[in-house]
């Protein structure tokens, strides 16, 4: 088969390799579409991959061809998503359920081969059909939307209150769809991009906020009230959305970092005092997995997908390019700013 071998620092070659052949309990797909998830950035451009050569990609989707002995949940023809994770499921966080938490997992697309090829294989548990009237290229997007709703669940989310979402990527505006699905009273985005900003009020955000505006925050706490926002979640890994969270926090709020930080995070007294003051809860959210496995993230993520009310939106995607111009694709991440949004990688045959 055809595959983007990843076989050196920023060398991403469109090689013939081994086919990957189906064993008991496993489940063969045809890849349609394959995400470039910012994790895979610093493995081809920064000598970020476990081994070379590798294939990357662990965001796809595609059509079941081939199931192995004993698999009955899914069957050839389906069309389905993958989760990524393989949790050991033995240790006490596997059997607690904390498939997130396993320090002896693998990864698909990461430290065993991915998506970004003609084929893939993975174990029937880590298979989520999905309803035919959801294209490839929403099933792709699968896991940016099962990392929002566990951000959810991890806060302990609940219906009733005001929600600040912090950064208007995908991820970002997927945890605003998750919260007003959920009976939130008012969602409000916060991003520095009017364009990002636009995508999140078309996909239904009460309100937008520009945080490069020397009023924001004024604005901001006059929504709330001046009380603050009951959840906020911070969805960028910036340093000043972080601190920015601790300021829009309500009193006894719950505060989710779903982003994850690349520089050093430092708060003054009095920013670190507002979480004293205000004896809001901080917690971190960490992948998209609970029991059972893959968990409720996936199976949720398929059924509002299929009944619309979890939309999609083409600007998701920044662009489709095959899957056979994966290094041209890797290489357009050397611009600072330029990709807003998904690049899919496609097989067109």
């Amino acid at each position: 088969m055809k595959a983007a071998v990843v076989c050196a620092n920023e060398d991403v070659q469109y090689l013939d390799v081994e086919e990957p052949q189906i064993g008991p309990g496993l489940v063969k797909i045809r890849v349609k579409a394959s995400g470039i998830c910012g994790s895979d950035i610093p493995r081809v451009l920064h000598n970020g991959v476990h081994f070379y050569p590798i294939v990357l990609g662990h965001e796809f989707s595609g059509d079941v061809v081939e199931v192995g002995e004993g698999v009955s949940t899914v069957k050839p023809g389906d069309r389905v998503s993958g989760a990524p994770l393989r949790p050991c499921m033995k240790c006490d966080d596997c059997q607690n359920g904390n498939y997130s938490l396993c320090k002896h997992y693998s990864f698909i697309g990461s430290r065993e081969q991915g998506s970004n090829a003609d084929y893939v294989v993975i174990p029937e548990c880590n298979t989520v059909p999905f309803d035919k009237s959801i294209s490839y290229e929403q099933g792709a997007m699968f896991e940016p939307s099962t990392v929002a709703l566990h951000g959810l669940l991890q806060n302990d989310y609940r219906g009733g209150g005001y929600v600040a979402i912090l950064g208007c990527g995908t991820i970002g505006i997927f945890t605003m769809q998750w919260a007003k699905i959920y009976g939130s009273r008012k969602v409000v985005v916060f991003d520095i991009s009017e364009e990002r900003l636009a995508l999140a009020a078309r996909m239904g955000a009460d309100a937008v906020i520009n945080t490069t505006k020397e009023s924001y925050m004024e604005e901001a706490m006059a929504i709330t009230g001046g009380k603050g926002y009951d959840f906020v979640f911070e969805t960028a890994g910036q340093v000043p959305t972080m601190q920015t969270a601790f300021s829009l926090a309500a009193n006894k709020a719950r505060v989710c970092f779903i982003g994850t930080p690349h520089k050093d995070l430092s708060f003054t007294p009095a920013m670190w005092e507002n979480m004293n003051r205000k004896e809001f809860k901080l917690t971190g959210s960490w992948m998209s997995y609970s029991a059972p496995f893959p968990g409720r993230e996936w199976s949720l993520t398929a059924h509002y997908f299929a009944t619309g009310q979890l939309k999609f939106d083409p600007a998701f995607i920044y662009r489709k390019m095959p899957m056979s111009q994966a290094q041209e694709a890797f290489q357009l991440y050397k611009t600072p700013g330029l990709v807003k949004g998904k690049i899919l990688l496609i097989n067109e045959t």
